[in-house]
């Protein structure tokens, strides 16, 4: 009997197929209309499987249990989304097959467009699985970025993002992260997605990226106010503002950094203020974001804000180095909005000239706005830099989730396009406890704003 029984089992496992594992069915997310491909939608199952899509607008379904079986998908996009059934429910049905592609439009409800991930790891991943957009190779051991500066210096643009996460360990680098690229990263490309960004980073000599503003003090180390200026001696310098931070966020020590062409590190020029009874709070200094501007002198100016300009210096390092130099300025604290009049509080983002629209304009993040406190972003123009602003429109809404601290990058587009391209810091945190997005969380998005949009056309009125 034990010789039949082991027969048969012999003959079972002849007989019985072995399984290997499935080619991926590739989900492509568009949006309606454009057929544009849309990063950042998640497709959520009802047994609370989350899928988000990459750069290329993609998802690689794998799951077994999913392959050959109709399956309901929740959509979440951010400004993209399904209509509602008669439930109320917002998705799609699918049937994902091995090898097979599978098509989702998606509407967007927002202005501006969302041309993908900047920073993060994976950000082609999901297209890679299936095969595709494999000339893309990431840039190692960098999983987030927060907020982003940029200055363009010798010929080349400047990056630096505050605390950045690393693959190696929950606590990653908190004294800046750099990077250098072309002046003009999109120049010359198609201004649409998919998004690929090249950048060179500062990495030490076992080639993992590494901090470039590490100023004496315990704590994190943030830098903001990039700028580069012509110094007496002939040469020019790449300067900073930067504060020493304990937890949880309170700062106690602030002053001035500048890049050492050798050790390209920021080394510390001067302090200008050190938390004490006297002295709880740090006075006004060349913070937040850099803007050239001339008077009608033809004298040139750097004017600092986050987001309307709140203090001007003459455009040279030794008055920018010279508090003694700096004029205070009292921007307006609330906009009205051009939907309903009512005031819009300004809290964080940038200004820029914008030459198709030959006007200045802003983006800026609302202070509590709604759904999302932090996550709601406007958009402005005036004639000058000091306002009078005009009303706002908003541009972008979240989802409960945190956008914050937009920075507009101009030169990206031509300078007769109506083009706008801005990024921000996308976090669950802030927000009320949402689920942390899967390779997006605090990383950087860059988005895409049409000032010809009918939406904005009535603005110049103001």
């Amino acid at each position: 009997m034990k010789q039949i029984y082991f027969c048969f089992v012999a003959i079972g496992l002849v007989l019985v197929p072995s399984v290997g594992a499935a080619e991926p069915c590739r989900v492509e997310i568009v949006e309606e209309g454009s057929g544009w491909p849309v990063p950042l939608v998640e497709l959520r199952t009802v047994h609370h499987v989350r899928l988000v899509s990459d750069n290329a607008g993609v998802i690689a379904i794998d799951l077994p249990e999913l392959m050959g079986v109709e399956t309901w998908f929740d959509v979440i996009g951010h400004g993209y989304e399904m209509p509602k059934d008669g439930f109320g429910y917002r998705g799609v049905r699918l049937t994902p097959e091995p090898g097979q592609t599978r098509r989702v439009t998606v509407k967007r409800t927002v202005l501006a467009r969302r041309l993908g991930r900047l920073t993060g790891g994976g950000l082609f991943a999901e297209s890679q699985k299936t095969g595709r957009d494999l000339d893309w190779l990431e840039s190692p051991g960098i999983f987030g970025c927060d907020s982003v500066q940029t200055v363009r210096h010798g010929g080349k643009l400047f990056w630096a993002w505050g605390d950045t996460q690393v693959p190696r360990y929950p606590l990653g680098l908190y004294d800046m992260l750099g990077a250098t690229t072309v002046e003009n990263p999109l120049l010359g490309k198609v201004l649409e997605p998919p998004l690929k960004m090249d950048f060179d980073h500062f990495r030490d000599e076992a080639g993992r990226p590494r901090n470039i503003c590490r100023m004496p003090g315990s704590g994190p180390t943030w830098m903001s106010g990039p700028v580069s200026l012509p110094a007496r001696d002939g040469t020019r310098k790449l300067g900073g503002y930067y504060v020493k931070i304990k937890p949880p966020l309170d700062a106690y020590e602030s002053g001035l950094c500048v890049w050492n062409e050798d050790s390209r590190t920021f080394d510390p020029l001067k302090t200008l203020w050190t938390r004490s009874d006297q002295t709880p709070k740090a006075p006004p200094a060349p913070e937040g974001h850099a803007n050239l501007w001339k008077d009608p002198e033809g004298v040139e100016w750097l004017l600092f804000g986050n987001p309307l300009p709140k203090l001007k210096c003459r455009a040279t390092f030794e008055d920018w180095s010279n508090p003694a130099a700096w004029e205070h300025l009292t921007p307006p604290e609330t906009l009205p909005s051009a939907a309903d009049g009512k005031p819009v509080k300004l809290h964080s983002g940038s200004i820029a000239w914008h030459p198709w629209r030959g006007r200045w304009i802003t983006i800026f993040m609302e202070h509590f706005g709604k759904p999302s406190a932090f996550g709601e972003i406007w958009y402005a123009e005036a004639n000058s830099p000091f306002g009078p602003w005009g009303s706002a429109v908003k541009v972008l809404s979240h989802e409960n989730y945190t956008f914050y601290n937009p920075r507009i990058h101009p030169g990206f587009a031509p300078d007769d396009s109506p083009a706008l391209l801005f990024e921000g810091t996308y976090t669950a945190t802030f927000a009320k406890d949402p689920p942390a997005t899967p390779r997006h969380d605090y990383n950087q998005i860059l988005y895409r704003l049409d000032l010809d949009d009918p939406a904005l056309k009535n603005l110049r009125k103001n």
